[in-house]
């Protein structure tokens, strides 16, 4: 990869994007390359959700291995699904939304990003961000 910043990016988003049977064979596709991948279904009110979100975030990524559990891994993640949720909450603030959450990993680059379909009556808007953390490699990761 030229580029592994932009490139983590890319599969995150198509993470957010998969439907599960999708995910399944992103998954399988992306771990020949040694990126870690996983996605979560989201759904409710924003902000009131913020903090689920983030809480399920940071669980799915440690229950795939993407992260350690330690507050430097932590705190990326949080960052990122955080930024990325400010990135689309002019669109979404006070609305429904369901979605998914895509997490991309490959050595110090991970990103995090969100599609989301915001629920206003019958006419239902799209939203999607991205953003991007570095993070230290910890010596019990295998990355080679």
């Amino acid at each position: 990869m030229k580029n592994k910043s932009a490139e983590i990016a890319k599969i995150a988003i198509k993470m957010s994007l998969s439907t599960r049977e999708e995910e399944n064979k992103l998954n399988e596709k992306f771990e020949k390359y040694k990126i870690k991948t996983t996605a979560v279904d989201i759904g409710g009110k924003l902000p009131n959700i913020i903090p689920k979100i983030i809480e399920n975030t940071l669980v799915a990524s440690k229950r795939k291995h993407i992260i350690q559990d330690c507050h430097v891994h932590d705190g990326a993640v949080a960052g990122a699904i955080r930024e990325a949720i400010a990135q689309v909450m002019t669109k979404t603030n006070g609305l429904s939304v369901g979605g998914k959450i895509g997490i991309a990993r490959n050595e110090e680059h991970i990103s995090v990003a969100v599609f989301f379909s915001i629920g206003l009556l019958h006419l239902n808007e799209v939203v999607t961000a991205v953003a991007h953390r570095s993070i230290p490699i910890l010596k019990d990761e295998i990355w080679n």
